[in-house]
């Protein structure tokens, strides 16, 4: 009866001793994917503050340009209305407003110079150079943890585990096709 036993003893032996081989490996599977995802969440949320700050960035410069370019039509309409007033009564009017938008323009010139707008932008800027320097790690890291798992994958016997688990390779991060190029930036008023 002793020799019936015998090779149950040593299947659920070997069954412990592939469990405690497997299991490790297959944890090991998981973490790793784990990992990726991490990764991969990491880009995307650099990617949504980049996405947040260009808004901000387009909104500064438009804010400056209309700034400046709202106080100079000011000015260039009142001084318009001056020069087509007639009577004391109308250039009394016209004077009155181009002083108030010479004022104005002061203002924008004093207080509000470029300077203070430059720095809203550069500030725009660094956040946003910041925060491509954050996409580029975050794609690197996401790349070596990839490269991590894609490894186990294809090693053996981590092959083998990932084929009867289901766990495949991953895609790399890569350069959209083009983005070796230089992109063409243009600053126009956009009349024609």
């Amino acid at each position: 009866m002793k020799k019936i036993f015998v090779p149950f003893i040593i299947l659920i032996a070997f069954i412990f001793i592939a469990a405690a081989m497997l299991i490790p490996s297959y944890n090991s599977f998981v973490q790793l994917e784990e990992d990726v995802d991490e990764s991969y969440a990491q880009i995307e949320n650099q990617l949504q503050r980049r996405l947040d700050l260009i808004p901000n960035l387009v909104e500064t410069v438009k804010g400056f340009a209309d700034q400046e370019q709202d106080v100079i039509d000011n000015v260039t309409q009142a001084r318009s209305n001056l020069a087509g007033a007639e009577g004391v009564n109308e250039q009394a009017e016209a004077d009155a407003e181009l002083n108030g938008a010479l004022s104005r323009l002061l203002v924008v010139v004093e207080n509000y110079p470029e300077i203070r707008s430059s720095e809203n932008f550069q500030q725009l800027a660094d956040e946003l150079a910041g925060t491509e320097n954050r996409i580029a790690v975050a794609r690197r890291d996401f790349n070596e943890t990839v490269s991590e798992f894609n490894r186990k994958v294809k090693s053996f016997p981590g092959n083998m585990i990932a084929g009867v688990f289901g766990f495949s390779e991953k895609a790399y991060f890569e350069a959209a096709p083009g983005a070796s190029e230089v992109p063409k930036v243009e600053f126009g008023s956009g009349k024609e």
